[in-house]
């Protein structure tokens, strides 16, 4: 008889994802969980309605991002267009921030602060209140269509919506007067681009938290990869204590090996590390990418310690060189302060001090000049020459204000301004109001009879007539 030929095997690329259904637990780590997500989306949801008064021709939206007129508002700070440095160096201080933290923590930021997590943890809430914790999860996703399931799947996917609809809602509350903008959304009065962007939002919400979860952090996020360039032995990261652990076995196997004077870990293999983790990785198996250092398998496992009567702090944060010293019977030793963390922090302190102190001198007068292009300059009837200039003056206040206007470096010259009705000891007067920009008109008269040289560097100034701050900017005086 001849033999059957064995049916070819297929192989696959990538390995099919399956589902996670993480176990809920209780703990020092999953408190500080919950305080932290309740805080930050009540931050998130509430900061656009909160007021602060600026004056009466300024928005009262505490923060606010004003992209119509180009202004960004935080609390007493406004920035301008022309200020976008203080957003590169708030960026930068966050890029160093998440670096110290890495260093000293590990992926502190990913377990308890990123947005994603917030969300997925705030998702996952809502699955276990109407779906039940881990095991009822599990069933009732292999079980059979029925309408208590359509029902609870309905329920929970309305209410996903719903947060993720008030997630993209309060986003673009942020770059509009709040409450305004909330009655002219309820009235269908809202700019097209308002509902466009909430529509956006609510989607990459609602698929970001509830479908994709662990799978943006392992391979949308580029922070697991960039972390292993930042982390060392000495930082603090969840792990498994396997100089505790190992060898790991049942408890009636333990008290065997126990019984025999055998080695004898404190692990029993409950796997409840595992159930509880988001990603549904084992963190005995040491330090993972997918790991996002959210300390939750080290409550599991704590939880089990405390029934069996055996110290917690199996897993926990640790650092691989303890770990390594307590094998060899050496003393645990924390380095917080080493080469990296430190460098980190001065960075942090010197951007932050540099970007305070620009904050704090910062000028509120602006000036700058565009001179003509065609023609450069003029020769009048009497034979002086005549320059054009295009000033831009620009008022940072909340407050009109007085200008005078004066020419530097070229003695004698005599300085026009369009439009402008007044002048003080020859100089003509400009103003600009409240919080804008004014474009003058400027013409530069030299001095009759002198012998110029073709470019001759001169210097506008303008003095506010109230309080005495200047703002100058330099160019060139052209000529034959």
């Amino acid at each position: 008889m001849a033999e059957a030929q064995a049916a070819p095997r297929t192989y696959t690329l990538y390995e099919a994802r399956k589902r996670i259904h993480p176990q809920s637990v209780k703990g020092k780590f999953r408190s500080i969980k919950w305080a932290i997500l309740w805080v930050t989306l009540g931050i998130y949801y509430l900061l656009p309605f909160l007021r602060w008064h600026r004056g009466p021709h300024e928005p009262s939206q505490a923060v606010l991002i004003d992209l119509a007129n180009g202004r960004f508002y935080f609390f007493f700070i406004e920035l301008w267009p022309q200020e976008v440095y203080y957003i590169m160096g708030l960026l930068i201080l966050a890029a160093f921030t998440l670096f110290l933290m890495n260093a000293v923590a590990g992926r502190i930021w990913c377990g308890y602060l990123c947005p994603q997590t917030v969300w997925t943890d705030l998702f996952l809430w809502v699955e276990r209140v109407i779906e039940g914790d881990r095991r009822e999860r599990i069933k009732l996703d292999a079980a059979p269509w029925t309408a208590k399931k359509i029902g609870q799947k309905a329920a929970k996917h309305a209410l996903w919506l719903m947060i993720a609809w008030w997630t993209g809602g309060a986003w673009v509350l942020y770059f509009a007067d709040a409450p305004t903008l909330v009655k002219a959304l309820a009235t269908g009065e809202a700019p097209l681009v308002a509902y466009l962007w909430i529509g956006i939002l609510t989607f990459t919400t609602y698929v970001l938290a509830g479908f994709m979860r662990e799978q943006v952090c392992t391979y949308m996020c580029p922070w697991p990869r960039i972390q292993g360039a930042l982390t060392d032995e000495h930082s603090l990261n969840i792990s498994y204590r396997y100089d505790r652990g190992e060898p790991r076995g049942s408890v009636k196997k333990s008290a065997q090996l126990k019984a025999q004077g055998l080695p004898a870990g404190d692990c029993v293999d409950c796997f409840q590390c595992v159930a509880a983790c988001p990603a549904g990785i084992d963190i005995r198996d040491g330090l993972q990418m997918e790991c996002i250092q959210c300390g939750l398998c080290a409550d599991a496992c704590d939880a089990v310690m405390l029934k069996l009567g055996r110290p917690t702090g199996l897993i926990a944060y640790d650092t691989d060189a303890n770990i390594k010293r307590r094998m060899r019977g050496e003393p645990p030793v924390y380095k917080v302060l080493r080469a990296r963390s430190l460098l980190y922090a001065v960075l942090i302190l010197g951007v932050g001090i540099a970007m305070l102190t620009a904050l704090a001198t910062r000028s509120f007068t602006g000036l700058s000049a565009l001179h003509d292009r065609n023609p450069i300059y003029v020769t009048l009837a009497d034979g002086s020459i005549r320059n054009g200039y295009t000033l831009r003056l620009l008022n940072k206040r909340p407050i009109e204000r007085r200008f005078t206007l004066e020419v530097d470096g070229l003695p004698g010259a005599r300085v026009e301004a369009v439009g402008a009705v007044e002048a003080r000891d020859g100089k003509p007067i400009l103003t600009v109001g409240p919080d804008r920009t004014e474009e003058v008109r400027v013409l530069v008269f030299g001095p009759q009879g002198a012998h110029l040289d073709p470019s001759t560097p001169i210097v506008f100034r303008i003095v506010d007539l109230a309080s005495g701050e200047t703002a100058s900017v330099a160019d060139l005086f052209k000529a034959p």
